[in-house]
């Protein structure tokens, strides 16, 4: 089967290694072009790009899918199926309709849950107890296609968004070589989504970050978890950015005298102790505005906290 693949970031790393390791012939790597990254803003490829160079395999980076020239090289190189994971843009409906097996997306969520850009933040944020990774057979819907094949995960109550991501990442290359044999054998029988029962993954905006303390202790830990490791809960102490890594829950629904966001005690032995809404958090790891990340016993020896301060979503 000769297969095009269409990918950018971590995520779809381990489905385009599966596909190379299964003996599929990836003719070519459609990825996006590269972008300025690190401090000295320097041009980075992606890392679908750096491993598909590493196996001698063609690399394809149109700034636009409608591109006469790029569509002209996907149909000389006839694919019998193009593969999408996380290539971050919507497919025209003649790239749609190109391959003898059509399209086929690896998306990170139980679908018809979770369509759309950011599955895996907003399971976690959510405070969902499972996700997973469904095989798609695309159409010109947003998510909408037929499910080829499903596979679930667990999400513990204290995994990150980045736990969960590359736990998915894994599933999904060896979900989709199962589903190309079933394709390539005939076998397969796709079934209608229940639009239904359909949710949708917004994109994160800089709203969802910041840390709204008169929320109840659970979902702000949940915010904490499911921000982790990008973009990141915030904050602010004084006059300063602060970014929270990590919190447990102390109480979930005790209110004391505090008002939400206060800090009731900090100390290296028991962590930042902070009033919600509803509930009391601990703040475990932290990052000070131009400091590293560290854990709060680190923070707390060059940045001492009196009780009764305040923590506010904005100056």
């Amino acid at each position: 089967m000769k297969v095009v693949f269409m990918g950018t970031p971590d995520f779809a790393l381990p489905s385009l290694c599966a596909l190379v390791k299964s003996g599929y012939r990836v003719e070519a790597v459609v990825t996006q072009p590269d972008r300025p990254g690190g401090r000295g803003k320097k041009m980075r490829p992606s890392p679908v790009k750096t491993y598909a160079l590493q196996e001698d395999i063609q690399v394809l980076q149109p700034e636009k899918l409608s591109e006469p020239g790029f569509y002209r090289i996907l149909k000389d190189i006839e694919p019998d199926a193009i593969v999408v994971a996380a290539y971050g843009r919507i497919l025209p409906d003649r790239i749609l309709a190109l391959p003898r097996y059509g399209c086929i997306n690896v998306h990170a969520s139980l679908l018809p849950a979770y369509r759309g850009a950011a599955p895996i933040h907003r399971a976690v944020i959510n405070g969902e107890q499972k996700t997973g990774i469904t095989i798609m057979q695309m159409d010109a819907g947003l998510d909408t296609g037929d499910i080829i094949m499903q596979d679930r995960v667990l999400i513990g109550s204290d995994d990150t968004t980045g736990d969960v991501h590359d736990r998915l990442a894994e599933l999904g290359g060896g979900l989709l070589v199962s589903a190309l044999e079933l394709i390539a054998s005939g076998r397969v029988s796709p079934v209608k989504q229940d639009g239904g029962q359909s949710s949708y993954a917004h994109m994160l905006s800089g709203e969802d970050e910041v840390i709204n303390w008169e929320r109840d202790a659970l979902s702000i830990k949940n915010q904490v978890r499911g921000l982790n490791p990008w973009p990141v809960a915030r904050t602010y102490l004084r006059d300063k950015l602060l970014k929270v890594w990590r919190v447990d829950i102390q109480d979930t629904e005790r209110r004391v005298a505090g008002i939400p966001g206060q800090v009731l005690h900090a100390s290296a032995n028991r962590g930042i102790i902070v009033q919600t809404g509803s509930g009391i958090v601990i703040i475990r790891e932290l990052q000070l505005q131009g400091k590293k990340r560290m854990s709060v016993e680190d923070f707390l020896k060059g940045n001492p906290i009196s009780d009764g301060t305040k923590l506010v979503p904005s100056l």
